[in-house]
């Protein structure tokens, strides 16, 4: 399938290949939704409205859809806003900002979901730099720039404000040497605009200003509301599992009125989500040091074609993984066959005897599952590795081919095994981009092409070193010899006693 003309192959995430739109008679035609989930504030959301109706994006294309997250008093629409403003009021019992957005997407209409924060005074073509970029592609993330100011109520009011944004000169508001930058303007400096790939460059998509297509945050299935804290940082996590491209538009600006507590509290913030996050993003800094275990969202699927093989083959390829260093996955068996029976007869034959082995070898580690056939991956996921038989790897395999992926920013690495095909290690982000930009076909031509494929040696241990040879009989007596010497310790030790 050709590419759309609203999907072009994106370099990992180099940008720069696209060309959005500048020209002065430029005709937007993409309808957007300015969703604001707001708790309390009316003076500031006062603010935030009165800026938004003095954009140039054209008011027949802008729709703004206020989000009132339960706030004592009840928040109201002020005379001054956009001319499509509506504000909605969540019934039932959840709260919280994602909620709140998750909420306002479902009343959107526009193409383009730009969430602003109720305390943003946005610059006079804030909503325009947005979406000219998304005039480029349907699978952008766009992050809009911002300085936070410290504010007393009553500086300005909502008509001030209205004037100075509808004149251009939104800068003027507040000073520039006292206001203070966000923590993600060193993190887009060190990748030279984000256009140097890193796999957490999604970071920097989180709070008051970021944009992306509607059927793109459906696709993703929005926010988890579940999270109180950390909500956003996750939900840029899928998007970039997704295959979007992140995209810092600094040609405009905003105010953020206030420093907000997660700010003031960084410290204290950090710990509280800490938890959280580590359960659902896989790429955190403290999986890499975390002893093995069972997490929510594992970094690595295994997928094992286990066919016909004997329980000794496979816990020789399973176990060596579970106990080492590469214990962060969750490891899918595919039989290729139904689930073996339990009656008296199957068992008296001998019929499905293999299999109901590897099933009780593995009833109690929630690693590990069987399937009759492949699983669909995982989009949370971020790595998806696939050997076509049972075969033992040498110690940290999983982490070498890790490696070598990230070392290549490669979105495929390849791992001949003898005997059979290829292991396969699949980025998860470079497969859903291709399926997005294509449909489907095939798809290592056009990850090679956006991402890159790469090769890795050496990734099945020698013979000598599957985890089912038996130990050479040297250590065995000297296993048996430390046994007795124990027993004689211990009948010594009670006769003293006596």
């Amino acid at each position: 399938m050709n590419d759309s003309p609203k999907r072009p192959r994106i370099v990992r995430n180099d940008y720069r290949a696209l060309h959005p739109p500048t020209s002065s008679d430029w005709r937007p035609s993409l309808a957007v939704s300015v969703v604001i989930p707001a708790f309390g504030g009316q003076e500031k959301l006062d603010l935030t409205l009165a800026a938004l109706a003095a954009q140039t994006y054209p008011a027949e294309l802008m729709e703004v859809v206020v989000v009132d997250d339960n706030s004592t008093p009840a928040l109201r629409l002020p005379q001054l806003r956009p001319e499509h403003t509506r504000l909605v009021v969540p019934t039932g019992e959840s709260w919280g900002s994602a909620h709140a957005v998750n909420t306002g997407v479902s009343h959107a209409d526009g193409q383009v979901i730009l969430r602003l924060d109720s305390d943003m005074v946005a610059y006079r073509d804030h909503v325009e730099a947005h979406l000219r970029w998304h005039h480029s592609a349907d699978y952008l993330a766009v992050l809009g720039h911002k300085r936070f100011v410290d504010y007393k109520a009553g500086t300005y009011t909502p008509e001030q404000v209205h004037e100075k944004v509808l004149c251009g000169e939104a800068e003027a508001l507040f000073e520039i040497e006292s206001s203070r930058p966000q923590w993600i303007e060193k993190v887009i400096a060190d990748t030279d605009g984000l256009t140097v790939h890193h796999p957490m460059n999604y970071r920097v998509f989180i709070g008051a200003s970021g944009s992306l297509h509607r059927d793109f945050f459906k696709t993703v299935g929005g926010l988890d509301a579940e999270l109180r804290l950390g909500s956003d940082t996750e939900f840029a996590y899928r998007l970039a599992q997704a295959g979007a491209v992140f995209v810092p538009e600094t040609e405009s600006s905003a105010w953020h009125l206030g420093i907000p507590q997660m700010l003031e509290k960084e410290a204290e913030g950090r710990l509280q989500r800490l938890p959280y996050i580590v359960q659902r993003v896989p790429l955190h800094g403290l999986r890499h040091t975390a002893p093995p275990r069972a997490w929510r969202v594992p970094l690595v699927d295994m997928v094992i074609d286990v066919g016909r093989a004997n329980v000794a083959d496979v816990d020789a390829a399973v176990a060596p993984v579970l106990a080492g260093p590469d214990g962060d996955v969750r490891i899918t068996l595919v039989t290729g066959q139904s689930p073996a029976a339990h009656d008296r007869a199957a068992i008296l034959s001998g019929d499905g005897t293999q299999l109901r082995l590897i099933e009780e070898m593995y009833a109690g580690e929630a690693r590990v599952r069987l399937s009759a056939e492949a699983p669909e991956a995982d989009p949370a996921v971020p790595y998806r590795l696939h050997l076509p038989r049972p075969v033992p790897l040498r110690p940290n395999s999983v982490g070498k081919l890790l490696g070598s992926m990230e070392r290549a920013d490669a979105g495929l690495v390849l791992a001949e095994l003898p005997g059979s095909g290829p292991a396969r290690l699949e980025r998860t982000a470079a497969f859903c981009r291709a399926r997005h930009i294509t449909g489907g076909g095939d798809l290592d031509h056009v990850v090679a092409g956006v991402w890159g494929v790469a090769t890795h040696a050496g990734l099945a241990a020698p013979e000598a070193d599957t985890a089912f040879n038996p130990p050479p009989v040297d250590l065995a007596r000297r296993f048996a010899r430390r046994f007795l010497d124990a027993r004689a310790r211990a009948r010594l030790r009670s006769i003293f006693k006596k």
